[in-house]
């Protein structure tokens, strides 16, 4: 690898859609991750026959999701089914009343966010005393991974809900699909780079596994990842690293259940643990009509199972499981896996969100300060962070802006 055009690090959303783009122009790239696969926070595990996808799972705002192109060219089945977020199946714990209450509260809150807040922090809009506040912090720990005291109304507002209730997903999972995509381009994977600098007219990226020589290089490493200063950057970068800082990454995990009997829940249901906990966790039942429950844990819930331990999430939604549908059912579920995103060190875990007073650090981050190393990934998108998609778009953007600085022949 002395004398390739592109090393691209990071094999995710960002890091493929980069590749891609230069690869079809007729480059020699090579894709570099610490981890044993392609995907990074898009990863899809096979279970009893059923794709489980671990990292993201939605096509979100299909309409206008570049991977919903990518799926139909490589035939990768879409499933269109609408969600069922704002279900409770059968009321369990939640009542239709209580439901109605908790949305107009809901939507207060997003009024007050945009009309009445003299701060950037989002739990200052939020009324202490309703009894709904724990259900709004809920809510947030599964939209941004954080909780409201640590999220930043301007960058929160900024995100681009004009399609978002567009919601489609893979049957084969996100994470094959981002994996397929890749094709035949070369991959250096379980390869940790520790810094990246300028070398005569190219760059030079020390690894665990020696140096690599390339013309340019795109950093799609996560924020977390970037201001800890693993991958260490010229002095050009450190505005950019600063405001990797400002937008921590949010937790969400999830687990998998098989169901002893296939047909004893809806299929594509829903049940919120309970709406009167910050701590809940999300159950969407039966997707794609599979004997299984897909667990969604967020934010300080997220965090603090994962410092428990192993089995502590699993215990933890068990008991919520046993609460709604009796501890008999409970018991009877089959654990299949989860995942642990802040554990996993080259990550630290799931999407960005800007702290309070920081929502102009995914500028910041996103402003190419070198012609030969650019920066790339979810993080970078002014209004579509946190998504698959996103981090597609700036690796299109930074391929985009090598091809037509330093590969403008090509």
């Amino acid at each position: 690898m002395s004398s390739i055009d592109i090393a691209v690090v990071g094999a995710g959303a960002a890091g493929v859609a980069a590749a891609r783009r230069l690869v079809d122009r007729g480059l020699s790239v090579v894709l570099i991750d610490a981890l044993p696969r392609i995907g990074g926070r898009a990863h899809t595990v096979r279970i009893d026959g059923m794709a489980l996808d671990l990292g993201c799972g939605w096509l979100h705002s299909a309409e206008r999701n570049p991977w919903v192109n990518v799926a139909e060219a490589m035939d990768h089945a879409i499933d269109r089914t609408p969600t069922a977020w704002h279900d409770q199946w059968r009321n369990l714990g939640f009542s239709a009343q209580e439901q109605h209450d908790a949305g107009q509260a809901f939507a207060a809150w997003n009024d007050a966010i945009r009309r009445t807040v003299p701060s950037d922090r989002a739990s200052d809009a939020l009324d202490p005393a309703s009894p709904w506040a724990r259900y709004i912090e809920a809510l947030s720990s599964y939209i941004n991974g954080a909780q409201l005291n640590d999220l930043s109304i301007a960058d929160y507002l900024a995100y681009d809900d004009s399609a978002t209730e567009t919601n489609w997903r893979l049957r084969t999972g996100y994470g094959t699909l981002i994996e397929a995509a890749a094709g035949s381009i070369a991959r250096s994977l379980q390869t940790r780079v520790t810094a990246i600098a300028h070398r005569g007219d190219g760059v030079r990226l020390t690894a665990d596994k020696g140096e690599i020589d390339a013309r340019a290089a795109i950093v799609t490493i996560s924020t977390d990842v970037l201001a800890s200063g693993m991958v260490r950057l010229p002095a050009a970068f450190d505005d950019a690293c600063h405001a990797a800082s400002c937008l921590p990454l949010g937790l969400a995990d999830k687990l998998f259940f098989r169901t002893p009997e296939p047909n004893e829940l809806p299929a594509d249901g829903h049940l919120l643990g309970s709406p009167r906990r910050a701590a809940t966790g999300s159950y969407y039942l039966r997707p794609f009509g599979k004997p299984m429950i897909e667990v969604f844990l967020g934010g300080a819930a997220a965090r603090a199972l994962e410092r428990e331990g192993d089995g502590a999430a699993e215990a933890f939604a068990r008991e919520e499981l046993a609460a709604l549908l009796g501890g008999d059912f409970a018991r009877k579920l089959k654990f299949l896996c989860g995942s642990a995103w802040a554990g996993c060190d080259t990550i630290r875990g799931s999407y960005s969100h800007a702290l309070p007073g920081h929502a102009d650090a995914r500028a910041d981050l996103a402003r190419p300060v070198d012609d030969r190393i650019l920066l790339a990934g979810e993080a970078c998108s002014a209004h579509d962070f946190s998504t698959a998609h996103g981090a597609y778009e700036t690796g299109l953007a930074a391929a985009d802006r090598l091809l037509s600085t330093v590969f403008h022949d090509a």
